[in-house]
Order: structure tokens, then sequence, then C-alpha cells
């Protein structure tokens, strides 16, 4: 089982997101991330879908998502050399003592402190989901009230499209 990171041009209209997802969940397969905004097409979004499967089922899902009249086009960015990046914000308790062992951590992973409360930080971390998972398992003691994370999105690098 691995991860495949599946990008879907859709038409921009209300409903779809459930179409498409509901079409996993039928399915039975599992939605590990998905992200949706705006494509540089007009009139069309663009979801990034991060899902766990051996190679058939992706075949059937990317199948499957075809059937659906909304969408337009299916990509395995997985397949091919892609960027991909999360972003995630994380309230960590910070009594004013701790906080240059805190900053130490945001430092190290390139990270910004976003707001600053009396007893707590807000950290904006960028970057994969190894880096994420990793950023909030070094601030886990020093106590996080809130993380909020986006889901991955992704391109294909290069020129290619």
């Amino acid at each position: 089982m691995t991860k495949h990171t599946i990008s879907v041009l859709v038409n921009n209209q209300p409903g779809v997101l459930q179409r498409v997802s509901g079409l996993f969940g039928r399915r039975g397969f599992n939605i590990d991330s998905i992200t949706v905004g705006e494509s540089e097409e007009p009139g069309l979004s663009r979801m990034v879908i991060v899902t766990t499967g051996d190679e058939r089922t992706l075949e059937q899902v990317q199948k499957q998502l075809y059937k659906l009249i909304d969408v337009i086009k299916v990509v395995d960015l997985s397949s091919h050399p892609m960027v991909a990046r999360e972003l995630a914000l994380i309230k960590v308790s910070a009594e004013p003592g701790m906080r240059p062992e805190i900053l130490g951590v945001v430092e190290t992973f390139r990270a910004a402190v976003v707001d600053i409360g009396p007893n707590s930080l807000i950290v904006q971390v960028v970057g994969d989901t190894h880096k994420i998972d990793a950023m909030a398992e070094l601030l886990k003691p020093y106590g996080i009230r809130e993380f909020s994370r986006t889901g991955v999105t992704a391109m294909i690098r290069g020129m290619s499209k």
C-alpha cells in the first residue's frame, strides 16, 4: 500500500466536492488529505487528493472519477517528480521562560511565529507532511493547545503539465 497524490481538475460548481468525496466513500477508498481551490483556468477548480492503495486501487479511482460529469482531468502526480507542501498552524503553550527553547525549534524548521499571546505562541510551518509531523512531535513536550493543517497541495516539477 502506497500513498498516491492525485490532481483532479473539475468544474467549479456546487456539489462537485461532495460527489468526488462520495465516490471515494462508496468505493471504500480513504481520503488522507484533500485540498480544493481555483485553478489557472477560469471556471475550474483543482482538487489535490492524497489516498492510500495499490496500483489497482489507483487505476479504479481514476476510472471512477472520469465517470463524474464535472471532472475534466485526472493526473497521478505521485507518478512524476513533484513538489508537495502543506501548511500548519500550531498553538503552543509558551510561558516567557520557555520561549527561547521553542524559538530554537521554530528556527531549526525555518518556521515562523505568527502570533504571541501572554502564555502561548502560534507557529506557522510550511513543508512536506514529514516536516509538519516532525515539528509537531518536537513541540508536544511544550503543550500543543491547537493544531490545524491544510492538507497537501502539489504540482509536477518543471514544465510538464
